[in-house]
């Protein structure tokens, strides 16, 4: 074959492939449109089941949480973006606990992972689908979770049972 030959060979080659492309565009140009309309439709927005957006520590509704400070949430956490500040009280039977003063979780350097959620002997942590957290600074994604007078729930107490 010489090479004239070869040339009209190859452009018709590269005009079929062209149109086959063309064709594509053209079916996808005019089909319904999948896009979300984003900050129109926050009301309507579902995310799904299993998304983690956010670290949450578990409140009742009495302030109350189940966090006993033992630090498994902390040493878990393969990028260290929580931090536990607790510290040593007596109770009135004069036992020593360890009580939660602060909870610090940076939001800007989480894996989501979910380690922390995972390995909680309490269950006192879960991950809840908030996706909003666009903010100017890294400071403004460093969050305290324990809320301002929350204090351990209190253990549930045993009925005895007469027989």
């Amino acid at each position: 074959m010489n090479s004239v030959n070869r040339y009209f060979v190859n452009f018709f080659k590269g005009l079929h492939s062209l149109l086959v492309g063309m064709r594509v565009t053209l079916r996808v140009f005019f089909r319904k449109k999948t896009t979300e309309c984003y900050p129109e439709n926050r009301k309507k927005l579902v995310m799904f089941d299993r998304f983690r957006g956010e670290l949450v520590l578990l409140h009742d509704s009495q302030n109350h949480h189940k966090c006993i400070a033992c630090g498994i949430c902390e040493v878990n956490c393969p990028n260290g973006t929580i931090r536990l500040t607790s510290e040593m009280m007596t109770d009135e039977t004069g036992k020593k606990k360890k009580v939660l003063v602060e909870y610090r979780y940076d939001h800007g350097s989480c894996l989501f992972c979910q380690l922390c959620a995972r390995t909680c002997p309490q269950q006192a942590l879960d991950f809840i689908p908030t996706f909003e957290h666009a903010v100017f600074t890294r400071e403004k994604l460093v969050h305290k979770l324990n809320r301002d007078g929350s204090t351990l729930a209190p253990k549930p107490v045993a009925e005895s049972i007469t027989v």
